[in-house]
């Protein structure tokens, strides 16, 4: 079972990407849930939300305390929350930033993950070029297909289809292949760990 948290503030669409990971994954024949953690329900506030996919029906129910997969849409909880905790040792991180982790002050989880799984994509800057809004949740979810290979873009796409309509949609579908082309041509340039 492939278990994914993602991280981001109010407003964001945390609630919605998690949805559109476990659209993407029914689109791809697998079994998927979804679902939010709130504390308070403003505009700003940390949000979290999660999703599973496995191959098989999932009775799990609880929030995932150990995830394969972190999505961090807001970087400025990066040293608020703790978004790193329980964090699998072959995990995979995708944070909307576009500075490095050593620029984020993150070295030392550089060093502590496998170097190939841990990237950080502009997002939001890519939003906005697409959108005209600060909304990195579609963003995200196309660099995740690049990262992890565990979803496809045409999957994704199909999800933002299915949330979204019109030029709304077709906006988070560009938005969402320029950062899939832009996390395969990261990933290209970095050196991939022996039996990766």
């Amino acid at each position: 079972m492939l278990q994914i948290r993602i991280h981001g503030r109010g407003g964001q669409g945390v609630v919605t990407a998690a949805e559109m990971l476990s659209i993407a994954a029914f689109e791809q024949g697998r079994f998927a849930q979804a679902f939010p953690s709130f504390g308070s329900e403003r505009t700003g506030a940390p949000v979290v939300a999660f999703c599973r996919i496995d191959d098989k029906p999932i009775r799990l129910r609880e929030p995932i305390l150990a995830p394969d997969v972190l999505i961090v849409q807001d970087p400025t909880l990066l040293h608020q929350v703790d978004v790193f905790q329980g964090l699998e040792p072959d995990g995979y991180v995708l944070i909307n930033s576009k500075r490095s982790f050593a620029e984020l002050g993150l070295a030392d989880i550089s060093a502590r993950f496998r170097e190939e799984r841990l990237l950080c994509v502009p997002a939001t800057e890519i939003a906005l070029r697409h959108l005209g809004r600060p909304m990195p949740n579609a963003v995200l979810l196309g660099g995740f297909a690049a990262l992890s290979g565990l979803v496809t873009l045409e999957a994704v796409a199909k999800a933002i289809r299915v949330k979204f309509k019109g030029k709304v949609a077709e906006a988070n579908v560009a938005a969402a292949t320029e950062a899939h082309d832009a996390v395969a041509a990261m990933l290209a340039a970095v050196p991939q760990t022996a039996g990766a």
